[in-house]
């Protein structure tokens, strides 16, 4: 009985044993993994088994676990690819856990709200992933962590005030999110804080003060936020903080003189950088600013700061300084060129209103000088120092270029386009050795082109344009083997090509510009070596002769220009199946258009070429070609007065209609039934016509006007179309629909899509990101509930809807306007780092393996459009905007193309009130679509400019040119119509009728206004603001304003004059 009893005690002792369960744990962390959707390395589920387990309760041969004895520790996972949605709250259960980390991955999820039960954890870092929603009061909780990283993910809302509670962190980065509101004082009560990080927010209103209470705080950067209000001088005179980053705001100085505590600031400080802010005032009060403290780096760049510049002579701690984009004046600052005691490593002055002359460069740690866009004169320095970046492009310096043989063999980047320079250039020079940029374009430079231009080993892109080059080119050039990009347009040079490769080298020319010159001879056959030129542009020159069969082996051409030449024959049938642009007008050519060549329209190869024929007729016309009608031509006069005569009869009809339509709707309040493939008519301004004009006036859609190939431009979309929208619709490449002011509206769920590809069923091929604050994959994207937004030439634009909630808009780009996916993703690598309040952020595109699979991703704003707020139309979002409204959102749309001009050099290119969207309740404006003519042919670009004429908003130098491109200056006028857009709550593409008969927005103000009757223009919408002097006086202001925008491109203001004028009313 005693053996029976004992052996039943051992058993119970034993059972436990055999029936061990996993640890809590190994449990947590198994329920983690569970969500877990994607795995690409195996890491984790090749790993995190139960095969596996060690059952002393901690997993130590999984991946990414840390033990201590038998409870987890850490758990490390970056940089591993893994998707899915996970439950954080799981590892509450890990009471021993000090450390968690899964940074850059693309995991979605919250903020659990039991995070304090993370009791001794100290280091977080869930950044770069996808996690969303508000930030949980129970942060405060988090009592032993040290290290806090959740920036580059969805959060948003408020940063609560319980962030004050985690006096232990040291580290704490929350930027690249999606967090608002104004910042907690609490912020003071960090006392262990070291680095602070919270740019690339919504955060307003005015920076906190208290933060140099934190005696251990080193670093703070709130960059590209919205706080305004003034600098927190104080602060800076009183902190221990080495670094200082309060950029991309809209802080502003109190008075004139406020400047002069930079002199003030505290020693520890060594980089301040409050540039992209709307501060003014000089850097002299009285006398000259001394010093700058401690400074290594300052930058005041792309703020209002004017007055003359000190003398600096004191700043022996500088090394880099960033006063561009300001409206300083006086003379250039000589000594920071010079001064053996300085250490300056950077000097960019550049857009400015400088003066003086640039006096010898001496210093021996200057590498980089930027003092372009100023007003220096004189000539070019004798002597260049240490420097490997001179740029002293669009100035006014005069003389030769022989100093230029004493310069520094140390120079890489060289500018000195658009200046007057006159002479030739040295045949000896200095040796370049380094050298990989040259620009001398723009100047009046003659003579010869020398043999030490290909005597540069590393020289990558050599412009030399426009000034008065004669004489044969340089074989050597074309046949460089370091060579990309050779600009030689407009100029003088002559005689015939003739070329070989001198090295075993390939030649590597990528882009070659010899239009407008002067040479003749047969299209050269040695091009044939040039096998990676992507653009080759000989047009307007005396080139004869038939085409070479040669031609053929430019394999990796994408754009050909060869009009206004003599060519004479056939035109080759296997040119490269690259081509994307191609001009071929003003020739003698003949034969019949090659069907690889008949994807392009009549314009390239008409005028000229009469007896070159397409089958069939030209493309779309279904009729002969121009250059085979028999009939004389008509002089253009003749032609110019008979589409006058059809324009003003088209509108005498409409107006008949119009007419008539009145007469019978007043008799009937039937339903109207709106035909989608007929002309349609906007409804008149019956509640703004007492007030605003002399016996009212008829508005008549542009869509009515837009001949059959446009199809429509401003066409709303109707109920066919939202049948498209709930089977799924993908562009063709003959939707050419532009986004109207209403077709932001939204759609019953019934009506949502996912994004059809039309075959395969789902997203195969590549998807990109240009930056890290979102990931996603194709299959994810495909699946994605979409909703159409509206379209326009290049395209159609949706809302999808992502499985964790956010929204992305996606732009479905039309078949055949994008270009090769090399040059592609080269210019839209360029938006990566693209980020201002003002401007909707790109987020990545999507390269299919077909034609029409390309597509953009973009934040996703609301509620909408300014159009859809701004016009007096039926769907209209909210009540009429007021004046304070109007004035703000035409500043903020200033302040992004500011930003897009100076800070990016890119032109908005397609700037329209339906790609101007309005963010929150606050309604912020924020340019959309803009630089996507770099991302299309010139066909596409060509598209969209035309279109943009039909809405109202083309430049008139572009309506008229051969191959327009969108500029700087036609983003004024652009922005000169949305501004009068915003006056009179008129739409652009509307035909206004009164008593001068049907004439454009534009033209309706400006006679308003010389009849002196500018006032009568400002919508009646505006009346209670209108009673309201001071707002009138805002309003003629802004008028004056936007009838300077709309000027001869000659005497039209640049973009950042605009937006200070628009910002001191």
């Amino acid at each position: 009985m005693r053996f029976f009893g004992g052996t039943l005690t051992l058993i119970l002792l034993l059972l436990p044993v055999s029936s061990q369960l996993p640890s809590q744990d190994i449990m947590s962390l198994l329920a983690f993994k569970k969500g877990i959707t994607h795995d690409p390395t195996g890491y984790i589920s090749d790993s995190w088994n139960e095969e596996s387990i060690d059952f002393n309760g901690c997993p130590s041969s999984w991946n990414g676990i840390v033990c201590n004895g038998d409870r987890v520790a850490g758990i490390v996972l970056d940089n591993l690819g893994i998707s899915g949605t996970v439950d954080l709250s799981v590892f509450g259960n890990l009471t021993t856990l000090l450390k968690l980390s899964m940074a850059n991955n693309n995991l979605s999820g919250t903020l659990p709200g039991n995070l304090g039960d993370f009791k001794s954890l100290k280091y977080l870092d869930i950044s770069s992933n996808v996690f969303s929603g508000e930030i949980p009061k129970d942060i405060g909780k988090l009592q032993s962590i040290q290290n806090l990283s959740l920036a580059g993910n969805g959060f948003s809302g408020p940063l609560p005030d319980s962030i004050g509670d985690v006096d232990s962190v040291r580290s704490l980065d929350m930027s690249h999110n999606h967090l608002s509101g104004s910042l907690p004082s609490s912020l003071k009560g960090l006392r262990s804080l070291v680095s602070l990080n919270l740019s690339f927010n919504a955060f307003e209103k005015g920076i906190p003060t208290g933060l140099d209470l934190i005696s251990s705080l080193e670093s703070i950067d709130f960059s590209w936020n919205r706080f305004d209000g003034d600098v927190d001088w104080e602060f800076l005179m009183q902190t221990s903080v080495l670094n200082v980053d309060f950029s991309g705001n809209s802080l502003t100085s109190s008075n004139a003189n406020e400047m002069k505590f930079l002199s003030q600031v505290s020693d520890s400080v060594k980089y301040l950088n409050l540039s992209h802010n709307q501060l003014t005032g000089s850097l002299i009060d009285g006398g000259e600013l001394s010093t700058f403290g401690s400074l290594r780096v300052l930058d005041l760049s792309y703020n209002r700061l004017s007055g003359p510049l000190p003398g600096f002579d004191y700043v022996y701690d500088l090394e880099i300084l960033r006063l561009g984009n300001n409206e300083f004046t006086g003379f250039l600052p000589n000594g920071l060129l010079k001064g053996d005691t300085l250490v300056l490593n950077e000097l960019d002055l550049s857009a400015n209103n400088l003066s003086g002359h640039i006096g010898l460069i001496t210093s021996t740690t200057l590498r980089i000088l930027n003092l372009s866009s100023n007003a220096i004169t004189g000539e070019l320095p004798l002597l260049t120092g240490s420097c490997t970046t001179l740029d002293f492009s669009k100035n006014q310096i005069s003389g030769n270029l022989s100093v230029t043989a004493k310069w520094s063999n140390d120079l890489e980047f060289i500018d000195l386009s658009q200046n007057q320079l006159k002479g030739p250039i040295p045949e000896v020079t200095s040796q370049f050795l380094r050298l990989n940029y040259l620009n001398l374009s723009h100047n009046t430079l003659l003579n010869t082109l020398p043999e030490a231009l290909v005597q540069y080993p590393k020289l990558t892109i050599l412009d030399l344009s426009s000034n008065q080059f004669s004489g044969p080119i340089l074989s050597d050039l074309l046949a460089s083997s370091s060579l990309h990009e050779l600009h030689l347009q407009n100029n003088l040079l002559t005689a015939d090509i003739k070329f070989s490769p001198s090295s075993p080298n390939k030649p590597s020319l990528q882009v070659l510009n010899l239009a407008n010159n002067h040479f003749n001879g047969v299209f050269p056959d040695d091009f044939a070596f040039l096998t990676g030129l992507q653009l080759l542009d000989i047009s307007a020159n005396n080139f004869s002769g038939n085409l070479p069969p040669t031609i053929t082996k430019l394999i990796s051409l994408n754009s050909l220009d060869i009009s206004q030449n003599h060519f004479s024959g056939p035109l080759p049938t296997t040119l490269p199946s690259t081509l994307i642009f191609f001009n071929a007008s003003y020739n003698d050519l003949s034969g019949i258009v090659p069907q690889n060549l008949r994807k392009f329209p009549d314009s390239s190869f008409h005028p000229g070429n009469s007896k070159l024929l397409f089958p069939g007729g030209s493309p779309g016309s279904g009729g002969s070609s121009s250059g085979s009608s028999t009939h004389k031509p008509i002089r253009s006069y003749i032609k110019a007065v008979i589409i006058v005569v059809c324009v003003a009869f088209v509108l005498l009809i409409l107006i008949f209609i119009f007419v008539q339509y009145k007469r019978t709707s007043s008799r009937s309040h039937s339903e109207r039934v709106i035909d989608k493939n007929a002309h349609r008519m906007a409804t008149p301004d019956t509640s703004r016509g007492k007030g605003s004009e002399a016996g009212g006036a008829l508005v008549v859609s542009a869509g009515d006007l837009i001949t059959p190939r446009k199809e429509s431009s401003s066409e709303i979309i109707g109920s066919e179309e939202k049948m498209s929208a709930g089977v799924g619709f993908s562009p063709s490449k003959n939707s050419r629909i532009s986004w109207s002011p209403d077709s932001g509206e939204t759609y019953p769920p019934e009506n949502l899509a996912r994004l059809d590809v039309r075959s395969p069923d789902r997203l195969a091929g590549d998807l990109h990101f240009l930056d890290e604050t979102i990931t996603l994959t194709p299959e994810e994207l495909s699946r994605a509930p979409a909703e159409v937004l509206g379209r326009s030439s290049h395209g159609t634009s949706y809302r999808a809807t992502l499985d964790n909630g956010l929204f992305l808009t996606v732009k479905w780009l039309r078949e055949g306007v994008a270009k090769p996916k090399k040059d592609f993703t080269k210019e839209a690598k360029k938006f990566a780092n693209i980020r201002h309040p003002n401007v909707v952020g790109l987020r990545g595109y999507y390269w299919g393996p077909t034609q029409h699979e390309k597509l953009i991703l973009s934040d996703y704003i609301s509620p909408g459009s300014l159009a859809s707020f701004l016009y007096d139309r039926p769907g209209r979002r909210g009540p009429p905007l007021t004046w304070a409204q109007r004035l703000k959102i035409a500043v903020d749309v200033a302040r992004g193309l500011n930003y897009l001009h100076f800070d990016r050099a890119m032109p908005h290119g397609n700037l329209k009130t339906t790609n101007i969207l309005l963010d929150g309740l606050d309604l912020n404006a924020r340019v959309s679509d803009y630089c996507l003519h770099r991302l299309m042919t010139p066909a596409g670009t060509t598209d969209q400019i035309h279109d943009s004429g039909v809405l109202g908003y083309c430049a008139p130098e572009l309506a008229g040119a051969k191959k327009p491109t969108p500029s700087f200056k036609s983003d004024t006028y652009a922005f000169g119509v949305v501004l009068l857009e915003l006056l009179t709550g008129k739409c652009a593409g509307d035909v206004v009728s009164g008593e001068e008969g049907g004439i454009d927005l534009t033209d309706w103000v400006r006679l308003r206004v010389a009849e002196g009757r500018g006032s009568d223009c400002f919508d009646a919408a505006m009346a209670a603001d209108i009673s309201n002097s001071t707002s009138v006086k805002g309003m003629k202001e802004m008028l004056g304003i936007a009838l300077r925008c709309i000027r001869p491109v000659s005497e039209r203001p640049g973009i950042k004059s605009v937006y200070e004028d628009l910002s001191s009313i």
